[in-house]
């Protein structure tokens, strides 16, 4: 699996994170659009400096992907909570 890093953008095709948030890819970008799905993107400091870690909210699931530079994941992780629903400010755009 690979993200592209442009910059300050980040890009990860919809196939690859639709399974982890058990939706189809086609309802990836208007869930998105929605803010259904919601992400966090932190960048890593001094010896982490170019690694990336970005979260996806989705109902009651959270993935989390680690990436270095090159925009490799080199770690992932999917929580289900199952009925246990996520914080409400996961759900809400950022300032």
């Amino acid at each position: 699996m690979q993200i592209e890093i442009n910059g300050g953008e980040i890009l990860i095709e919809a196939d690859v994170l639709a399974p982890l948030l058990d939706v189809a890819a086609a309802d990836v970008p208007e869930l998105m659009r929605r803010q259904a799905i919601t992400s966090i993107c932190e960048r890593g400091v001094d010896a982490d400096d170019g690694h990336y870690r970005l979260s996806f909210f989705y109902r009651n699931r959270r993935v989390r992907l680690n990436v270095d530079p090159t925009g490799e994941i080199r770690k992932r992780m999917t929580i289900d909570f199952g009925e246990q629903k996520l914080p409400p400010q996961l759900h809400k755009p950022g300032p």
